[in-house]
């Protein structure tokens, strides 16, 4: 994670035009103002002071970093929200996961509620929730993890986490699904996911966009520990 003085600093811009702006999310950031603290910095009342007016037409959460969009106009954000909805806009997530599982690619279709235990995280349920798609792809894989590709069709909250805990699998660092699985090889202070690319049609030239969001530090130093372990030895 950078380290700046200025929370802005901290906040990279990959794409501004008079509809859009386009930033890599930090971790550690708010996408929107804390429910229960509204006082505290947020991705829009960090980045208005310098853009104007903002608009969130999507969320990550606080511990995810990544590319997020922000609309300039409500027209733009009325626009890109039937986006979404619609399954317009291509989202793909980056995670480190643990153990290394033993398939190259898989689709998870799991109904999934949100809400569903004391401790707020979603769950599978068959019977009454709503339809998620994730498809997963290893893009690398080593002796105690990987480095996962998952690309959400939908948009149900904390849907990856969700998703691979029902198989059995983690993000490293995650502490909220990661109950009843074995502890993970290595640490990190936070949730190893990254929004890693979006696409999706820009709403008033119609022209299709596609963004990549960098790693930051911490998912680039977690990622070399989980390429070097090769036994629970190494880290007990």
């Amino acid at each position: 994670m950078t380290h700046a003085d200025d929370p802005v600093d901290s906040v990279q811009i990959l794409y501004e035009d008079d509809d859009l702006l386009l930033v890599n999310k930090p971790p550690g950031m708010l996408s929107v103002p804390d429910g229960y603290n509204p006082a505290l910095p947020h991705l829009r009342s960090i980045l208005t002071p310098n853009f104007g007016d903002l608009w969130m037409v999507h969320r990550l959460d606080k511990d995810t970093s990544g590319v997020i969009i922000l609309a300039k106009n409500p027209q733009t954000h009325r626009q890109l929200n039937e986006g979404f909805r619609s399954g317009m806009v291509k989202k793909i997530y980056h995670g480190l996961v643990t153990p290394a599982p033993g398939w190259q690619e898989l689709t998870i279709d799991f109904p999934l509620a949100i809400n569903a235990d004391r401790k707020h995280r979603t769950r599978v349920n068959v019977e009454n929730g709503k339809t998620a798609l994730s498809l997963c792809k290893v893009i690398k894989r080593f002796p105690l993890g990987a480095l996962l590709e998952i690309e959400i069709e939908t948009g149900i909250t904390h849907q990856i986490r969700a998703h691979l805990r029902a198989i059995d699998l983690m993000l490293i660092g995650d502490p909220l699904y990661s109950a009843g699985l074995p502890l993970p090889p290595i640490d990190a202070d936070r949730t190893m996911l990254h929004a890693k690319t979006i696409s999706f049609s820009h709403p008033t030239t119609g022209e299709t966009k596609d963004f990549t969001a960098p790693y930051f530090d911490d998912f680039r130093d977690t990622y070399a520990k989980l390429q070097f372990t090769t036994s629970l030895d190494e880290v007990l």
